[in-house]
């Protein structure tokens, strides 16, 4: 990964650039309904004004044949808008779906910032742009043609209709004031909560086996409450100021018609008029009143989007490389030191070492010593702050990704497996060489244990591989990690859930990368999985205590009777 240089937040102002002609288009429609919207108004107005006074039936049917025509361009005019939204919302998710999967997997890597809340927003952000809530405020820039309207009736009409636009456009920011920062809140609040009730369910066993169930719905409760808390007071003040907005727009529709009888008393108005001024003064208000009540949707939005573009602009972006030959496995780490996410001090220091094409290295150490920290810098998930660890002299972070992990197997401390089939688990998630496939399984000998299974290497193995048991889950992970014979692969305590026969499997393994001339490190803490290893490396306060051959290192370092173990 390199330095973020703005990439993928260019990623995302350019999806919203080439949404623009589309919101133009939007924009045009929201200007023509408006502008069939004053179709009833006037239609009253010519009833009132025309028709009755000249009884005239020929009038009438033309208007209403005008006034239908209107009101189904009209009609059209908001299934297209409607449909326009739709389609640029879908068009947006599809756009940034993926970038932002991606950006939250690569925070993930770091644990930084492990969570996928980042496609909750997306959804938000798409669900506002295609649904009913972003009308009103589509369609109350457009109140001036209204109020204009409202003058030709008759100026005082129209300094009532534009007093009433003020002071409700005076609650909408009133609206936005007084709850910005209680919905703010709540969104971090309820996101933290859900947080915690995902963890719950993922740990359920361990939950339920030791009754901690009580503390934690306590602690969840807790959250919960302050969620619902901030929501009611963001909820009260609304509901406030949108109850205020009908009484201001109710009051002034009922000034408009009584202002209006006055003037007709004094012959400065028709009947018509007053009518249509009361429709007119309805119309144009309306939009504005609603997108206070709609506020809630916009502001949900609004954040959502605003954390997208901060997650853009954090994520680390990956510059473009050239593809690069397979490795024959030359390993060079050379000074790697690192410090983790928001601490000052180092976690590794001055990391040197260096293994040979088709080498073997166990790496071991007391626990938090930094292994697993290192497996995964030498995997290129991290990037130390110093040195440079190198896989035939290329620098693992600038691989492409996708390129570097054809080279590569991993199997991390954690197995996770994924929801598929064991075939797609074992191929990466994709179709896969079945060839391939089959004699990753038979290196990690899970061939018969899958040949076993309901639907063989079709059978759906759930989330996280709930049908298997642990041993089998990380043995699936194994045949993962050697699928295609990478050069260079990196297990992180791959015995900590086999069995004696799981552990003869994994020697066995082993064995077969070694005549493969894979370059393998192992972190494990059994003398008896280093048996095979090459070399050995201790870490010991994120510093290398010993490195050497592995004879030569465990007569230094293990026991007599776990040294014969270990040979």
């Amino acid at each position: 990964m390199q330095a973020n240089n703005g990439k993928t937040l260019q990623y995302l102002l350019e999806a919203v650039r080439r949404c623009r002609r589309a919101f133009a288009v939007v924009v045009l429609f929201s200007l023509c309904i408006n502008l069939l919207l004053l179709t009833s108004p006037l239609y009253m107005l010519q009833i009132y004004d025309r028709v009755l006074s000249s009884r005239s039936v020929e009038t009438l049917l033309y208007l209403s044949f005008i006034a239908v025509f209107a009101f189904a361009i009209l009609g059209i005019l908001e299934v297209a808008r409607s449909r326009v939204l739709s389609t640029v919302g879908t068009w947006l998710d599809r756009r940034l779906a993926g970038p932002i999967l991606s950006s939250s997997i690569i925070a993930g890597v770091d644990q930084t910032r492990p969570t996928a809340d980042a496609m909750r927003d997306v959804t938000t952000f798409r669900t506002f742009l295609a649904g009913p809530s972003i009308f009103p405020f589509l369609d109350a820039p457009w109140t001036p043609i209204f109020i204009v309207v409202v003058f030709m009736l008759h100026p005082m009409l129209g300094w009532l209709a534009l007093g009433g636009a003020v002071v409700l456009f005076s609650l909408a920011i009133l609206n936005e004031i007084a709850t910005r920062g209680p919905l703010g809140r709540a969104g971090q609040s309820s996101k933290d909560a859900m947080r915690d009730a995902e963890s719950a369910v993922r740990n359920a066993d361990v939950v339920e086996a030791m009754g901690m169930m009580p503390n934690l719905i306590a602690r969840w409760s807790e959250k919960n409450a302050e969620t619902l808390k901030l929501q009611e007071r963001a909820s009260n003040r609304s509901g406030a100021i949108t109850a205020v907005s009908k009484f201001v727009r109710q009051g002034l529709q009922l000034g408009v018609l009584g202002v209006g009888a006055w003037l007709v008393l004094q012959n400065e108005l028709t009947p018509g008029g007053m009518i249509a001024g009361s429709i007119l003064m309805s119309r144009a208000l309306a939009p504005v009143e609603q997108a206070i009540g709609s506020w809630r949707s916009f502001v949900a939005a609004r954040q959502a989007y605003r954390r997208i573009k901060q997650r853009l602009t954090d994520t680390p972006t990956r510059g473009e490389q050239m593809s690069l030959p397979r490795p024959a496995g030359t390993l060079s780490v050379e000074a790697v030191s690192y410090a983790y996410p928001g601490s000052k001090e180092l976690g590794l220091r001055n990391i040197s070492f260096k293994l040979e094409p088709g080498e073997s290295m166990g790496l071991i150490g007391p626990t938090a010593a930094g292994k697993t920290t290192l497996a995964k810098i030498l995997v290129g998930n991290l990037r130390p702050q110093h040195g440079h660890a190198r896989l035939d002299g290329a620098d693992l972070n600038e691989w492409d990704p996708e390129d570097r992990g054809r080279h590569i197997g991993y199997l991390p401390q954690d197995t996770e497996l994924f929801n598929g089939t064991a075939r797609e688990n074992i191929a990466r998630m994709g179709e896969g060489n079945p060839a391939q496939i089959i004699d990753a399984a038979r290196l990690a000998d899970v061939h018969e244990m899958i040949l076993a299974l309901t639907e063989g290497y079709e059978t759906d193995i759930g989330d996280d591989g709930a049908i298997l048991s642990g041993g089998q889950r990380q043995r699936v992970g194994l045949a993962r990690a050697i699928y295609g014979e990478p050069a260079f692969v990196v297990l992180d305590e791959p015995a900590s859930s086999l069995d004696q026969i799981g552990e003869q499997a994994l020697l066995n393994t082993l064995a077969a990368l070694r005549q493969l001339k894979s370059t393998t490190i192992v972190i494990a803490h059994r003398p008896n999985i280093l048996q095979l290893v090459d070399k050995i490396l201790i870490l010991r306060d994120g510093q290398v205590a010993e490195f050497g051959p592995r004879d030569e290192i465990l007569a230094k370092v293990v026991a007599p009777g776990a040294r014969q173990a270990a040979e």
